[in-house]
């Protein structure tokens, strides 16, 4: 990944060049951020522009020893670390470097659901596990190949086991000689504090519509009218842009779910929703919390709808042609009832409460929300 391949973030971009230019490189950088604004990409462009060592001013030059191993993602002095499910043996990140590999290579733009899906994980819940510590430490021992900074990348530390998170933090209060840490995470609030204070944090923002428009159009061929519809729905998210485009599966089982559990709930129908209930519970907890984040945003941008008020819709088409039906009703009166649930219905999935007692009692409560 270079500078030039990061959509947008040109504020974002100068800053780190900066930082290499003068010498004043942070042992630990915390890349903080919703998801799909590039955060993982622009962390990789830094952590290639620190490893070139004839960088130019605006990127790292792509044609040294450094940057050829970059091309592939196999520098010796680039450490990746990121959730992974355990199978079998498999227990470390090492263990899935050739997925990671082929999905950063291809689509450097990706979800958690994304990378579960290219790891095949079922309906495993990913985990930067304790082992994993051992081998950070193991590797951050090893001399630099390439005589520079040693870079470690870890990508979501909000899902580090406690005993790794401990053990990243030791290296952090002392870290070894040229050694830079660099944290991607769309949760910070879920990372032990003291990792946090011990890490210089950089707020990455959303990407700019016309830079979206424009990746489009340049690396998708999508028509300039239709680009710049797709940048306003993806809100300066290129993952919900990408994911707009395609359309894919997992959105469109959303969305027949969502509409699904509204009627029935208003029907009353409960033989029906008892099976809808079973049917988010053979999903998995990773998707039953995806589907969970993607009812609590129909719910905000159904009570938005209301107000009749074009900019502030971030709805796809489909999903606004329902809306021309449910919106109305959606109101003061619920609509923070509704949310609570939601809430309540994604904390009890994270702590392994029954899926089918857990969804089924939420659309219960559907029953009566819906009637206020």
């Amino acid at each position: 990944m270079f500078f030039k391949e990061v959509i947008g973030q040109e504020a974002a971009k100068q800053r780190l060049r900066q930082e290499v230019q003068e010498g004043r490189i942070p042992h630990a950088q915390l890349f903080c951020g919703p998801s799909g604004v590039g955060k993982l990409p622009l962390a990789m462009a830094y952590a290639r522009y620190i490893c070139c060592p004839n960088r130019t001013d605006t990127d790292a030059c792509g044609t040294c020893p450094s940057c050829i191993k970059w091309n592939k993602l196999v520098h010796p002095d680039v450490h990746f670390v990121f959730p992974i499910v355990k199978k079998g043996k498999k227990e470390v990140c090492d263990d899935y470097i050739a997925d990671w590999r082929h999905l950063v290579l291809n689509s450097p733009y990706f979800s958690l659901n994304h990378w579960l899906n290219e790891m095949d994980a079922e309906n495993g819940q990913a985990i930067i596990y304790a082992k994993e510590s051992d081998e950070i430490v193991r590797k951050l021992s090893l001399k630099s190949s390439e005589g520079g900074y040693k870079v470690t990348i870890v990508w979501l530390p909000e899902k580090m086991h406690v005993v790794c998170a401990n053990k990243l933090l030791k290296l952090l209060e002392e870290p070894p000689e040229k050694t830079v840490f660099l944290l991607i995470s769309e949760a910070p609030d879920m990372i032990l504090p003291t990792i946090l204070s011990r890490t210089q944090r950089f707020n990455i923002r959303k990407i700019e519509e016309t830079d979206i428009a424009n990746a489009l159009q340049q690396k998708y061929g999508v028509r300039p009218n239709d680009s710049f519809t797709l940048a306003h729905l993806a809100n300066g998210d290129f993952i919900k842009a990408l994911e707009t485009i395609h359309l894919n599966e997992e959105n469109e089982l959303f969305f027949e779910l969502f509409v699904s559990l509204m009627r029935l709930s208003y029907q009353r129908k409960i033989r029906e929703m008892k099976q809808w209930s079973e049917q988010l519970a053979g999903m998995g907890r990773e998707r039953q919390k995806n589907f969970l984040t993607y009812a609590q945003r129909m719910i905000r941008e159904n009570f938005i709808y209301n107000l009749h008020c074009k900019e502030m819709s971030y709805m796809t088409l489909p999903e606004q042609n329902f809306a021309t039906r449910f919106a109305p009703f959606i109101n003061e009166r619920n609509v923070m009832g509704m949310m609570d649930e939601l809430s309540e219905a994604q904390i009890h999935i994270e702590q392994n409460v029954n899926a089918r007692m857990v969804f089924f009692d939420f659309s219960l409560k559907m029953i009566v929300l819906l009637k206020q």
